[in-house]
């Protein structure tokens, strides 16, 4: 009898790191390990060194590694299956997170002359201070019509590759002219477990002005930007990139060792968190938008070819699955909303009854919550927290309550929050659909489906559409990696030789569908037109109020 064979994907998160162990034949998860970052998210002050300045969000790459070398032991643990079972191994990341390095990978902030150079970290994906240079590249490029301007929708990202190497190049030039390598930690990762430099075309394409079969825009467009900045394709990132799926290369004898797998095994190219769960919630064809739900959201949704939509985080040819257009947008704070809201806007009285009744307090406001009819509280929010990624592609926006009284209660105030989330998500969807880009339902994965229930509810009455859950929301991600590790193995040596065949054998849905009540979505109809008046009125420049207030507070913490 053949012995079944297993793939490992590695899920690089926002404030950790899972490992799981699938089972190749049937995508069974046989065991899995978290690991969180001893540094975390870095956005107040740098380890050992200086306080950050406002919308900096970093992180230190020797976590990566940590996880690596904790987690996969600890999920084989978990699993019951020898490291020789294993075949394959794939790794995704939030993105764009890139990294300044040596020419041999070292990142900069291992070296002890840049330990306390900001600059020399990782800038994780919700680092929002390159505004500016963000800014300045959607200048450049409209003025001369670069493609990649239409490619996002309209604008480029200070959540993006190069927004964020230009203001390096800006405020630590020392720093930019030390890096021979800027790589996104994506690829960083996998460079480090099999000793080659391959990058992939998602990250690329998604975060960094890469069009298939064009490249990247020519060396004009970067002097425009900055004289100094002209070389940096040829000089510091290169222009070669891997097709998802693809094998990147064998597990290096270091980390077979550390991590107790089979040196040799293949490692697929790196991937996005986001792309990588599509496959993984047996979405590769078009029609269903894919909800990647956590601290943010991402909505992937895949197309028959390339239209400009606005506020998107990228269209691209193959990006998420071959033979498709990849379509990204998201929204860069959701679950991040309710956490800041669980800490710093419930009362005590209100935590206090919780604890009465055994609950525990996310839970016993959602119960609350549930109990309320939409409309019911009388508020309305826009989701900007931690500003717009789409459709406005701003991060300089905040967020906005509207309808508070004196006997507001924190159960009516936690609703409009995911209220007002889901209006976000929805304004995606018009947004694809006023494209002529078709959004017959949804799918989720990631931790907040699988904890809130109302939540999905909601989600569900305002967008007008079914949602299909995954059956393990949280380790979503991982199983797209698992998936792509399978595809680099082969089937010849006991995976894949597609990602289609590797969905149809590994992936699946719960039976058990959120659907639309009817008469809720009639009220939120009314509700998401006042939604809408709002996000354009305070988004689209009638009223800049929340950027004046944000400079204001920005300038009396820089005087104390």
């Amino acid at each position: 009898m053949t012995k079944d064979t297993f793939s490992i994907g590695i899920d690089y998160g926002t404030e950790s790191g899972r490992a799981v162990v699938i089972r190749v034949r049937d995508g069974m998860e046989a065991g899995a390990a978290i690991v969180s970052y001893a540094d975390g998210v870095i956005d107040e002050r740098l380890p050992g060194g200086p306080r950050l300045e406002h919308d900096w969000a970093l992180q230190n790459p020797r976590d990566y590694l940590s996880v690596v070398e904790k987690a996969v032991p600890k999920a084989l643990k978990a699993a019951g299956v020898r490291g020789d079972r294993v075949i394959g191994l794939g790794t995704d990341f939030t993105a764009s997170s890139p990294m300044p390095t040596l020419r041999d990978g070292t990142p900069l902030c291992f070296l002890k002359q840049f330990r306390k150079n900001p600059h020399a970290w990782v800038k994780l994906w919700k680092h929002h201070a390159a505004q500016p240079e963000a800014n300045r590249i959607t200048q450049a490029g409209t003025e001369r019509n670069e493609e990649f301007v239409r490619i996002y929708g309209g604008k480029y990202s200070s959540e993006w590759f190069f927004s964020k190497l230009l203001q390096i190049l800006n405020e630590s030039p020392e720093t930019y002219a030390a890096a021979e390598r800027f790589i996104e930690s994506a690829d960083w990762i996998v460079w480090q477990l099999t000793g080659a430099e391959k990058r992939s075309a998602c990250t690329a394409a998604y975060k960094a002005m890469w069009i298939k079969g064009k490249g990247f825009p020519c060396t004009d467009f970067f002097r425009a930007l900055d004289p100094r900045f002209e070389n940096v394709i040829e000089e510091k990132v290169g222009e070669k990139f891997f097709r998802l799926g693809s094998c990147a290369g064998g597990l290096s004898p270091y980390w077979a060792e550390k991590t107790g797998l089979p040196a040799g095994i293949a490692v697929s190219v790196g991937n996005v968190d986001a792309h990588v769960s599509v496959p993984a919630v047996t979405v590769t064809r078009p029609g269903t938008l894919v909800m990647i739900m956590g601290t943010s959201i991402c909505h992937i949704l895949l197309g028959e070819d390339r239209r400009t939509v606005e506020g998107m985080c990228g269209t691209v040819e193959d990006g998420v699955v071959p033979g498709f257009w990849g379509y990204e947008a998201g929204q860069s704070a959701v679950g991040d909303i309710f956490a800041w809201f669980f800490e710093q806007g419930v009362p005590g009285a209100t935590e206090r009854e919780a604890r009465r009744n055994k609950m525990a307090l996310h839970s016993f406001l959602e119960t609350r919550a549930a109990g309320l009819g939409p409309g019911e509280s009388g508020l309305l929010a826009l989701d900007w927290w931690n500003g717009n990624r789409s459709i406005l592609v701003d991060a300089d926006l905040t967020g906005l309550i509207l309808g508070l009284r004196l006997n507001s209660r924190p159960e009516e105030v936690f609703r409009a929050l995911i209220e007002a989330t889901a209006f976000g998500t929805r304004q995606i969807i018009e947004a694809f659909e006023a494209r002529g880009i078709s959004v017959k339902d949804l799918a989720a994965c990631g931790g907040l489906p699988e904890k809130n229930k109302l939540l999905m509810q909601i989600y569900a009455d305002v967008t007008g559409r079914e949602i299909h859950i995954a059956p393990q929301p949280l380790t979503c991600p991982a199983l797209g990696s698992a998936m792509h590790g399978a595809v680099a193995a082969g089937r010849a040596r006991g995976g894949y030789d597609s990602i289609f065949e590797a969905a149809e054998r590994m992936a699946s849905l719960k039976r058990s569908i959120y659907r639309p009540k009817p008469q809720n979505s009639a009220i939120y109809d009314g509700l998401f037109k006042e939604y809408q008046t709002l996000h354009d009125y305070f988004g689209r420049g009638s009223n800049d109020v929340m950027k004046r207030l944000k400079k204001i507070a920005q300038r009396e913490v820089s005087c104390q």
